[in-house]
C-alpha cells in the first residue's frame, strides 16, 4: 500500500496537474471515474514482485522517475511524416506525437463507406455520451494500476468503428510517435474499436521514435468484434532504446468472429504488452502471432491471457523470444477454458533463443480447463541455436558468424509466415534481421 509519506517519485510526478486540460474535463461521470482510478492508483503504487503478473518485471528503477504529465509542446514538434511510412499500409493514418493527435501527420480525408476513424478527444468534446459506458466500467484487477493510471490521465486515443457489413479494404494505420521533449514525459493514449456483424478491417499499430527520448507511454485498447467480424491486426513496436512502453490491448470476440493479432517487439528499454482476449460467442476464433528480438539491457514482458467461454472456439498462439548481451524477455502464455465452453481447442507454443550467457528468458505457459471434449497443447523452451544445423552451414561454407545470423532470422520469421499484407512481412522479416547482433 502506499501512503503520502512513502510514495516513490513515479507516483509523486503522476499525481501532478497534466500539462494542458484533459479532454472530456467538466464531464461529471467522466470527472468522477478519473478521480476514482487516480485516487486507486495513488493508493496502490507500482507493483512489486510480489504480485504474480509482475514476478519477473522488477519496477524499482521506474519508481525513482518523475515525468511530466503530458508534453504541452507536442503538436509544434518538428516530425517528418514520411519516416514512419510502412510497405503495404496505404490506408487512412491516425496520428499521435508523445501522446497528442497531430491532424497534419494523419490522413483522415475520405475515409471509405462504412469506417468511423477519429481523436477521442473529439469523440469527448462532440458528445462524450456514447462512451459512458465504456469509459466508466474498468475494474481493473490486482496489479493492474497502469490501468488505473491510464484511465485517470489518458489525454487522448483512438475511436474507430466499422460498421455491420462494411469490408474496409485498405489497412488503418495507427501511429504513436515518441519525440525529444524538454524532460522526461508520460503519455498515457485510450482506443476503443469495434467492429460490427460482418464486417472486416486490417489494422496496423505502429510505435516509433522520432529521436533520442526516455519517455513512458501507457495505452489501452479495448476491441470489440460482433457476430461474424474479422480483424487482421498487426502491431509493431520500435520505440526509442530508452523509452519505457507499457500496453494493454483486450479483445471481445462474438460468435463466429476471427482475430488475428501479430505482434514484432523491438525497441523500448522496458516493454510489457498485456493481450487478452474473451472469446464469449460460439465457434469464435482467435490466432496471435508474436515475437521479441532483446538486446543489451532490454527488458520484454509479453502476458498472454485467454479465456474461452463459449462452446466450440478456437485459439492458436506462436511466440517466439530471442534474448542477446544482458537482455530479459518474460513470456506468460494462458489459456483458461470455462465452464460450459465444450468442444474448445486451444494451441500455445513458446520458443526462446539465449545468444548470450548473461541473457534470460522465463516462460510460463498455463492451461486451466473446465469444460469436456478440449482439444489442448502447450509447450514452452529456452535454449541456445542447433549445434547440428550450425554445422551443417558450416560444412557448405558459411562463416559461423552468418550462419549463426541465418539461423536465428529464420526462427523468428516464423511468426510471419501467414501475415496477409505480403509487402509488411517483408518489411517486418527485413527489420528482425537488422536488429540481430553482428
Amino acid at each position: 500500500m502506499s501512503s503520502a509519506a512513502t510514495r516513490s517519485p513515479f507516483v509523486e510526478s503522476q499525481l501532478a496537474a497534466p500539462a494542458s486540460p484533459l479532454p472530456g474535463a467538466g464531464v461529471p461521470w467522466l470527472d468522477a471515474a478519473r478521480r476514482e482510478h487516480l485516487a486507486a492508483f495513488a493508493e496502490a503504487g507500482l507493483p512489486t514482485k510480489h504480485v504474480e503478473a509482475w514476478k519477473y518485471t522488477a519496477l524499482r528503477a521506474l519508481a525513482q522517475r518523475k515525468f511530466s504529465t503530458g508534453d504541452a509542446q507536442a503538436a509544434a514538434r518538428a516530425i517528418d511524416a514520411s519516416a514512419f511510412a510502412l510497405p503495404g499500409v496505404d490506408g487512412p493514418v491516425l496520428a499521435f506525437v508523445n501522446g497528442v493527435f497531430r491532424a497534419d501527420l494523419s490522413q483522415l480525408a475520405q475515409l471509405p463507406d462504412g469506417l468511423e476513424l477519429r481523436p477521442m478527444s473529439q469523440a469527448l468534446r462532440e458528445d462524450p455520451e456514447p462512451l459512458r459506458f465504456t469509459l466508466s466500467r474498468y475494474e481493473p484487477e490486482k496489479g493492474d494500476v497502469f490501468v488505473r493510471l491510464n484511465a485517470a490521465l489518458a489525454g487522448d486515443g483512438v475511436l474507430l468503428k466499422v460498421v455491420a457489413g462494411a469490408k474496409v479494404a485498405a489497412p488503418v494505420h495507427l501511429l504513436f510517435i515518441g519525440a525529444p521533449a524538454e524532460g522526461d514525459v508520460a503519455w498515457h493514449l485510450r482506443h476503443v474499436i469495434e467492429l460490427g456483424e460482418g464486417s472486416e478491417l486490417s489494422l496496423v499499430e505502429h510505435h516509433a521514435a522520432s529521436g533520442d527520448q526516455r519517455h513512458l507511454g501507457t495505452t489501452c485498447t479495448d476491441i470489440v468484434l460482433r457476430e461474424g467480424a474479422v480483424l487482421h491486426h498487426a502491431a509493431f513496436q520500435d520505440a526509442a532504446p530508452g523509452a519505457a512502453l507499457i500496453r494493454r490491448t483486450k479483445l471481445h470476440l462474438g460468435a463466429r468472429s476471427h482475430a488475428t493479432v501479430h505482434v514484432v517487439e523491438l525497441g523500448a528499454a522496458l516493454a510489457r504488452h498485456d493481450l487478452q482476449a474473451e472469446l464469449v460467442g460460439n465457434e469464435a476464433r482467435f490466432d496471435t502471432r508474436g515475437v521479441f528480438l532483446l538486446h543489451a539491457k532490454q527488458h520484454g514482458d509479453t502476458q498472454l491471457a485467454i479465456r474461452q467461454q463459449a462452446l466450440n472456439t478456437t485459439t492458436d498462439s506462436v511466440w517466439r523470444g530471442v534474448a542477446d548481451e544482458r537482455a530479459r524477455g518474460v513470456f506468460r502464455g494462458a489459456v483458461l477454458v470455462e465452464p460450459g465452453a465444450d468442444g474448445s481447442d486451444c494451441n500455445v507454443q513458446n520458443k526462446n533463443l539465449l545468444l548470450s550467457e548473461q541473457a534470460e528468458i522465463d516462460t510460463k505457459p498455463e492451461l486451466v480447463i473446465y469444460a469436456d471434449e478440449v482439444k489442448a497443447v502447450h509447450g514452452a523452451t529456452v535454449g541456445q541455436l542447433d549445434e547440428r544445423a550450425l554445422f551443417y552451414l558450416q560444412s557448405r561454407g558459411i562463416p559461423q558468424a552468418q550462419a549463426r545470423g541465418v539461423l536465428t532470422a529464420a526462427f523468428c520469421r516464423t511468426v510471419l509466415d501467414d501475415l496477409p499484407n505480403a509487402e509488411l512481412r517483408a518489411y517486418l522479416g527485413d527489420r528482425l534481421v537488422a536488429q540481430l547482433p553482428a
